[in-house]
């Protein structure tokens, strides 16, 4: 099968779309011909290798699991002997562990959940991390409640796009934090107030939320903490930082300071989940979130694609289309 493989740590130029084996899934794993995957920033410093604290799990000097890629979205062609939930021929996304850039991927039954109804494969691929980073965060870490003010911090990235609609859904007042030409998309995702970063400083308008959910980490936790109010909740889902630790300083000054305080500091390890994608999947068909996907690229290109989202501020999320090698161009 075609696929993108990565030999050593580094930028685009270190992906090489070849022919490699096709994956045999084992007793609890599903096969799944992907017909569409899609880019996140865990694709973009997993090929880095950064923070290079993350080499300890993931390959000191190169990847272990050459095939890259995490979001898929296709039809099952095997299932394991122990798997009950899908069946051969069924349409399915998930999360998968590594090797979503390619034509045939296995995932494990439990991240593995029927595809929203309404998308295309190409939408509902940009859907399983993003959408679930999203959930976890407003539901869990945030414990989110109608008519909760939430801002989000990140609003038109993958993440954030789909915080403003599941906090909307939630029946909070949404708050969106975005550059200047992004506003419009952050009004067309149902934002109640739009906030350019450009002209504008959220931590300094006197306004004070029950959750901040920083995307970016660009601000101090101090700036953050002024805009909560006394018993408000920071959730911190970012990958800023060094190259060595990345986010680890961040995460371990936000818990010492929680430990003092009434806010709530809370740093976000989102993890796939087939039943939080089940819960993606009913808002997704009945109307109330919906992928928003920037452009596609042929499986071929997704060094292209990779270079795309780590030199450009994506608006929403970048998709790749995979269809027996035959792939379309970008949109």
């Amino acid at each position: 099968m075609k696929a993108i493989i990565q030999r050593a740590y580094g930028g685009p130029e270190t992906l090489e779309y070849t022919d490699v084996p096709m994956p045999v899934p084992r007793a609890d794993e599903v096969l799944i011909r992907v017909h569409a995957a899609s880019v996140n920033a865990a694709d973009w410093l997993l090929m880095h290798g950064e923070p290079y604290l993350v080499r300890l799990a993931f390959g000191l000097r190169a990847p272990r699991i050459a095939v890259r890629g995490r979001d898929a979205a296709g039809v099952v062609v095997a299932v394991g002997s122990a798997v009950r939930r899908v069946a051969v021929n069924d349409e399915v996304y998930a999360e998968v562990n590594a090797g979503s850039f390619a034509e045939f991927t296995v995932a494990t039954e439990k991240v593995v959940a029927h595809k929203p109804a309404t998308l295309t494969f190409e939408q509902a691929a940009t859907v399983p991390i993003a959408a679930t980073t999203a959930l976890q965060g407003l539901r869990d870490a945030a414990n989110l409640q109608p008519r909760d003010r939430i801002l989000v911090n990140g609003a038109s990235g993958g993440v954030g796009s789909f915080a403003v609609q599941l906090a909307k859904a939630f029946g909070a007042e949404v708050t969106a934090v975005c550059s200047t030409r992004n506003t419009e998309l952050a009004r067309g995702l149902g934002a109640d107030h739009v906030i350019d970063y450009t002209s504008e400083d959220f931590t300094a308008k006197g306004r004070q939320y029950e959750v901040i959910f920083d995307l970016i980490g660009n601000r101090s936790l101090s700036d953050c903490r002024r805009a909560l109010t006394p018993r408000g909740t920071l959730v911190l889902s970012s990958a800023a930082g060094g190259r060595l630790l990345g986010p680890i300083g961040r995460i371990l000054a936000a818990s010492a300071l929680g430990i003092f305080s009434r806010q709530s500091l809370r740093p976000l390890v989102a993890s796939a989940s087939a039943a939080d994608l089940d819960v993606i999947r009913e808002l997704i068909d009945s109307d109330k979130v919906a992928p928003r996907i920037e452009t596609t690229y042929p499986l071929s290109r997704t060094a292209d694609a990779l270079h795309h989202f780590g030199e450009e501020h994506t608006r929403g999320k970048i998709a790749i289309s995979i269809w027996d090698g035959v792939t379309a161009g970008p949109e």
